[in-house]
Order: structure tokens, then C-alpha cells, then sequence
């Protein structure tokens, strides 16, 4: 549809003729003769530009700027003035008012200001269907679930979200870490600024120190010229270090004084810039256990893990599978171009009892084959189970143990390390659970002891 126009002169000749140039280049355009007849033109139309005269009798053009801000606020109000009236009209502009011409002017000069004025509503209105489509992907919306598991997981992050504290994301591959951290990212004081994901494990680490603190020109060999760092381009942002415990300990202390002195110097620079972003981080190897072992520095670790935050696996939350399954299906089916908007009984049934050990991430994968598969509207077992000839993976079936190590680890780290806490909640005495912790965890990091090497 062509943009619509509306003129507003007391001048009806003035009116013509600019409205019969716009016709010409393709526009919509409609005339008024006075303000008052221009409020009755915006009850019926929403143009997408007004171009008035600043000076009429009755409703001058100011006012009419005031009403048309007020009625179509998309639109974009250009005025047509005298040179005596010149100061007025940058007044108005600062009042909302797109643009302005000095009269006389030439018809493609109201032309070129009519485009520019389209050109800067489509811009705008793209920009906010953008937003409006990051904020609904990576808002909280994408975190999908009802249970209990996640909604206790969703009231900790909006919680912090407000704030700078660095947040460690735990949990297995495929649980939606990445999500969580831009969630956080968007709902929080630095969500104008970027965010710069960094994945450890898959950068070299020959190449991880100069990606992550950029370089000089000269620097090394075939350091042709100079490089920011991707902690520069987190500057007033976030910085999202995924697979954090693949970080190779030599690089550790770098990074550890770049979080704490929030300055960074590029490799073969002098100087050091000052920085501010929020650090977000994210495993599923057990950090704890790799402080231990001494791969993974404990002063780090502790800069990092302000806030531990982990993200359940699909076993854990079942009742989620099918809530999840529907708004895969739908978006594979939007992508592909398909009809399909339904499982059968016997596919949702199969999707809630199989283990997912690759969580959202392998029921998004299998949702996405099953659309491309289906011949029907409707997803059956036959295109959501396991292919034929493939041989899915085992289901992790821990010992008993493990299970109890593993459920006693989650109430420590839910409480911060506080053992006490921790006790009243498995309902055992405090001394047990230090005895247990000894044998089967080892104190560290836990708060009611000193950490390891003090």
C-alpha cells in the first residue's frame, strides 16, 4: 500500500499542487484548507506523514503538531514556514516535528522531505518489531515450563536480574543455559548494551587469549593490524563466557584481573582501558570439582559463582516435555512452511517417557526432523521416535549413590554452601552432614570451612 499524505494549507492552491506531486511519485495524498479540517481527516485516515504550514488562521501548525502526536504518533509532521517564521519552526522540531521547508521551496524538495520522513518511520517501526521479536525470543518467554523445578529456577533469575552480580550457570549440555544468560541479559540495567557470548571450548586455545583481550597491531606474527577484544565489545553489556571450565589455567589469572580490575590491556598495548559489563558464565562440568583438582583457580571460580543458578535436565521436569514439544512444532512448521499444529496421543506419550539426555536442545532437533518427515498434519509416533537403523543414546542410569551425592550437591548449592541450611532441609543433624560431606564431597567450597590452601 502507498504511504498516505496529508497537506494542510490555507492556501487551497498550495494544496493542489503538492498534493498532485505526490500523486505523481506514487503517494496517497489528501488536502485540508484549515487545522480544524485537518483533525477531522486524522479521525478517519492515519497518515503516515503530515506536511502543514506553520502559520494559518485558527489551529496554526504548531497545534496541529501537538494533535497529530497525540492522534497517529507514528506519523511524521513536516512544516512548511516563511524565513520570518525560521526560529519557530526549529522550536517545533524539538517538539517532535520531523522536518520543515522555507518557503518558497521547490517541489522535489518536498518530495526528498517527504521520503526522508518515510525512510525514518520505516526505520523506527523496524527497529521496534526487532525489539519486540528479541525480546520475545530471549526474554523470559523462551525459559518455557510450568514446573515446579523451573519456575523455582525463573524466580532466582528474575530475581537477580536487576542487579550486576556475576551468575554461574550450571547444568547438563542442552538445558538452555545460553537462553538463561541472554533472558538475564535483556531483563537487566545493560540490556541497551551487547551481548557477547564467548564459547571457551571452541576457540583454540592458542587464539582464545587474543580473541578475548584483542591485540595491537604488531603484536605476533601476522598481527597486521590492531583488533579489539571481545571484552571491549562487552563494554556496557554483558559478557557470556560459556563452557567457562575449558578455560585454560594459564589464561585464568588474565581474565580473574580483567573481572575484578574491570580494565583490560590488549596484547602488545601500553594502556589499559577501563571497562564495565556484567559477567555471566556457564558449565556442565562440575566447577567445584575442577578447583579441587586444580584446573580451575579458586579466586576465579569464587568471582564468578556469586550467584550459582542450575538449570534443570528434561528428566527432571517431565510435565514441561509437552509444552515445549508444542512450541518447537510450531516454529519448525513456520520455518518449513507446513500445516502441522498437533502430536497424536502415542507421540506425546513416547516424547514424555524418552530420557533426552541432549534435554531441550535434542527434543528442539527431533521436533525439527519430525516436521520435515510428517506427511500429514498431524505428528505420529512414527516421525518423532527413533529413526530406523539409528541406535538412540543410553539412558544415564546412576547408582544409588550417585543419585544421593548428586541431590545433597544441588541443597548445598541452592544455599550458598550453607551446611546448616542444607541439614535442616534434608532433615538431618549438622554434624552428619559434615561427616557425609568429608567422605563423599569434600569440604570445599562449602562456607563452615576454610577453602582449600588457607
Amino acid at each position: 500500500m502507498s504511504a498516505r499524505i496529508l497537506v494542510v494549507d490555507n492556501d487551497a492552491e498550495q494544496v493542489d499542487i503538492l498534493c498532485a506531486a505526490l500523486k505523481r511519485e506514487g503517494y496517497e495524498p489528501s488536502g485540508a484548507t484549515s487545522g480544524a479540517a485537518a483533525l477531522q481527516a486524522l479521525e478517519t485516515v492515519e497518515p503516515a506523514v503530515v506536511l502543514t504550514d506553520l502559520r494559518m488562521e485558527g489551529m496554526d501548525g504548531l497545534t496541529l503538531l501537538r494533535e497529530v502526536r497525540q492522534r497517529a504518533p507514528g506519523g511524521r509532521v513536516i512544516l512548511m514556514t516563511a524565513f520570518g517564521s525560521l526560529e519557530t519552526a526549529i522550536q517545533a522540531m524539538r517538539h517532535g516535528a520531523f522536518d520543515y521547508l522555507t518557503k518558497p521551496f521547490k517541489l522535489d524538495e518536498a518530495i526528498l522531505a517527504v521520503q526522508r520522513a518515510l525512510e525514518d518511520r520505516a526505520v523506527r517501526e523496524e527497529n521496534r518489531r526487532l525489539r519486540t521479536e528479541i525480546e520475545q525470543r530471549y526474554g523470559w518467554e523462551s525459559l518455557i515450563g510450568r514446573s515446579r523445578a523451573m519456575q523455582a529456577v525463573l524466580d532466582v533469575l528474575r530475581t537477580v536480574a536487576a542487579s550486576d552480580a556475576s551468575v554461574l550457570l550450571l547444568g547438563e549440555s542442552g538445558t538452555g543455559k545460553e537462553l538463561a544468560a541472554r533472558a538475564l541479559h535483556h531483563a537487566g540495567p545493560r540490556r541497551r548494551g551487547p551481548f557477547i557470548p564467548v564459547n571457551c571450548a571452541a576457540i583454540p586455545e592458542t587464539l582464545l587469549e587474543a580473541e578475548l583481550f584483542g591485540y595491537e597491531k604488531g603484536a605476533f606474527t601476522g598481527a597486521d593490524r590492531s583488533r579489539p577484544g571481545l571484552l571491549e565489545e562487552a563494554d556496557d553489556g554483558t559478557l557470556f563466557l560459556d563452557e567457562v571450565a575449558e578455560m585454560p589455567v594459564a589464561l585464568q589469572a588474565k581474565v580473574l584481573r580483567a573481572l575484578q580490575d574491570k580494565t583490560v590491556r590488549r596484547l602488545g598495548g601500553r594502556e589499559s582501558q577501563e571497562l564495565t559489563f556484567r559477567v555471566i558464565t556457564a558449565t556442565n562440568a562440575d566447577l567445584a570439582a575442577r578447583v579441587r583438582e586444580g584446573r580451575f583457580r579458586e579466586d576465579l571460580y569464587y568471582r564468578v559463582a556469586v550467584i550459582p543458578v542450575r538449570l534443570p535436565s528434561l528428566r527432571e521436569r517431565p510435565e514441561d516435555i509437552p509444552l515445549l514439544a508444542q512450541h518447537f512444532l510450531a516454529r519448525a512448521a513456520e520455518k518449513a512452511g507446513r500445516r502441522i499444529t498437533a502430536f497424536d496421543e502415542a507421540a506425546i506419550d513416547w516424547l514424555v517417557r524418552h530420557p533426552w539426555p541432549g534435554n531441550v536442545r535434542e527434543l528442539e532437533n527431533a521436533i525439527a526432523r519430525a516436521v520435515a518427515l510428517a506427511p500429514g498434519d498431524t505428528l505420529t509416533l512414527r516421525e518423532v521416535g527413533p529413526l530406523p537403523g539409528v541406535e538412540p543414546l543410553a539412558p544415564e542410569r546412576p547408582t544409588l549413590a550417585e543419585v544421593e551425592t548428586r541431590y545433597v550437591r544441588r541443597v548445598l548449592e541452592e544455599t550458598g554452601g550453607d551446611r546448616r541450611a542444607a541439614a535442616r532441609i534434608l532433615g538431618v543433624s549438622l554434624r552428619t552432614l559434615q561427616r557425609w560431606t568429608r567422605a563423599r564431597l569434600n569440604p570445599h567450597p562449602f562456607r563452615d570451612n576454610p577453602p582449600v590452601g588457607r
